[in-house]
């Protein structure tokens, strides 16, 4: 008997792409009889819904083995890696290099859910006690980093840092950057010669010229990864008590955001 569908569950094309990123099962062991579908199946639909682990319904594999699966591919990196390997098929998709030549810094302040965890602070310009997100993003907003911290952390550290990040996992993905898009909360000296002296780009800072509501194109491309984070309930708040749990769950995000655009 067939379950029931959801509207997060991978169609035969999505699936077909993601299969061959599934890590397998290790050589030697038990044969893997668990759907690794149907575990995709349940994470997209925790990450949506924002339910529960044990709240998931009862026709998906058990919430424990579904859990088990998450946490493992985030201790070894595996939402990161999909993160970048979809990122890239999307930008050939496209007709652009896997290489860009420009790319976007910009942080998303979130409250927690009372729970403090390891990690978390009151950012005074957003008024908001909680984490920051400090991401970096191509010029189509899809994500190359993100760092979760404290809420009170500086724009400018955080973005140092995970350029940083970036440059030493994933060095051939800046190899051509010329320029990185920011605003006002990134400006300074310090920051520009950080980021030449890592990848040899100018920082543009992105001004407001007036006190009207104005769309600024360049900016545009980090509120739009935003846009996507907001659309998925587990991303509303941090409902993580570990960072690296929070960052997992947003590289998870985009691999189904992106998996969507691969289909199109």
């Amino acid at each position: 008997m067939k379950r029931k569908l959801y509207s997060t569950d991978l169609s035969d094309s999505e699936w077909a792409i993601l299969a061959p990123l599934i890590p397998p099962a290790k050589h030697g062991g038990h044969p893997r009889t668990t759907d690794m579908r149907e575990v995709c199946n349940a994470i997209y639909y925790h990450l949506k819904t924002g339910c529960q682990w044990d709240m998931l319904p009862g026709d998906f594999p058990p919430s424990a083995t579904v859990y088990s699966y998450y946490r493992k591919w985030q201790k070894r990196g595996i939402w990161e890696q999909m993160n970048h390997t979809l990122r890239d098929q999307v930008r050939q998709k496209m007709g652009k290099s896997t290489q860009p030549t420009a790319i976007a810094a910009d942080s998303q302040s979130v409250k927690n859910d009372g729970k403090k965890g390891d990690v978390y602070g009151f950012d005074g310009g957003k008024l908001v006690k909680g984490r920051k997100r400090q991401t970096i993003v191509d010029s189509l907003g899809l994500l190359l980093k993100v760092i979760v911290s404290e809420g009170n952390a500086p724009e400018r550290v955080l973005g140092a840092y995970a350029l940083m990040e970036l440059l030493e996992e994933h060095p051939e993905v800046l190899e051509k950057v010329e320029v990185m898009w920011v605003d006002s909360g990134y400006n300074g000296d310090k920051f520009a010669l950080a980021v030449w002296l890592m990848i040899q780009a100018h920082v543009e800072v992105m001004q407001r010229t007036g006190k009207e509501f104005e769309i600024l194109p360049k900016r545009w491309v980090v509120e739009r990864t935003f846009g996507w984070f907001n659309q998925y309930h587990r991303l509303s708040k941090d409902y993580e008590r570990l960072p690296e749990m929070s960052e997992a769950a947003i590289y998870a995000v985009m691999t189904r955001v992106m998996l969507r655009r691969l289909v199109v």
